[in-house]
């Protein structure tokens, strides 16, 4: 099959003609954005009615309504940089639908499907594969356990694949041959940071900011080793997933309460657009778990 056309993606995007970013970026040196596809899952069904992270109280309350408007918030922000959003209806039953990334892992019109680890979130993988099958994307039923771009983020001419928690090793040697590129594995210990996404951020193609605590010595030493340069993030703002941002290569979409992360990115050149996230933070995740990339090939 095909994958339909995503021309235009990876165009130049100047912070400047952003609308409502005009306060966000436009003057700053540095980095340049990229246009970016995403696709994304109202918080409809939005609950916390079991456990299966640290992060997770079933006898916490949530409201639904808030997680929308943070949600709408987190969609506006990506139309208003001139992003494309993607929409997917959630479905009854799954309430963590809304973290889209962990939905799927989307590269050069490939789209290799999720697997998920806990009985409570497995109807999520095929239910986000049919919504790519049915646009005509090129689609890989995994056979492997993983947690799609929750674990596999891409930077720039390789994968880093978060494993320890919810990918399997063999997983990332199943997406390995099928996209022909090199998968970089990265052992995570901490089970706050249960997914790659919740520990590192890819700003740019050969650019990370990460938790080094949320790694294993041998993966803290092929960070180390392969981004000698990157941003090392605090334990204060690691707490509160700073690390599950969003990155189009200038603007980065970040937790407000991540206040020194966002110091550090903008004495890197990027403009951090902090965007509110507190009551889906209650099911673990932030504004990444919620966005997942519509690639159409490696940058």
């Amino acid at each position: 099959m095909t994958s339909p056309s995503t021309s235009g993606l990876s165009a130049d995007m100047p912070g400047a003609d952003t609308p409502g970013a005009d306060t966000l970026s436009a003057d700053v040196p540095g980095p340049s954005p990229t246009r970016r596809h995403y696709l994304m899952c109202p918080p409809t069904y939005y609950a916390v009615t079991y456990e299966i992270n640290p992060w997770m109280h079933a006898d916490q309350a949530t409201d639904t309504a808030v997680a929308l408007a943070q949600w709408e918030r987190l969609r506006d922000v990506y139309l208003d940089l001139g992003h494309t959003v993607e929409v997917i209806d959630p479905l009854p039953g799954l309430p963590d639908m809304v973290y889209a990334a962990n939905g799927a892992m989307v590269v050069a019109g490939t789209v290799y499907s999720a697997s998920f680890l806990y009985p409570q979130r497995q109807p999520e993988g095929p239910a986000y594969e049919r919504w790519f099958t049915d646009r005509g994307y090129e689609t890989f039923t995994a056979q492997h356990t993983n947690e799609g771009e929750g674990d596999m983020l891409v930077a720039g001419d390789l994968v880093l694949a978060g494993t320890g928690f919810r990918t399997s090793r063999e997983a990332h040697e199943e997406l390995r041959g099928l996209l022909g590129v090199e998968v970089l594995g990265l052992e995570l210990v901490d089970p706050r940071y249960y997914h790659l996404d919740t520990a590192l951020t890819v700003l740019a193609p050969g650019e990370i900011a990460y938790h080094p605590p949320a790694f294993s010595p041998e993966a803290r030493e092929l960070l180390a080793h392969r981004f000698p340069d990157a941003v090392i993030v605090g334990a204060d703002d690691a707490a509160v997933l700073g690390l599950n941002a969003v990155s189009d290569g200038k603007h980065v979409v970040v937790a407000p309460a991540a206040t020194r992360f966002a110091d550090q990115l903008r004495e890197r050149g990027y403009a951090p657009i902090p965007v509110p996230t507190t009551e889906l933070l209650k099911g673990g995740g932030g504004a990444k778990c919620c966005t997942l990339e519509i690639r159409p090939r490696l940058p």
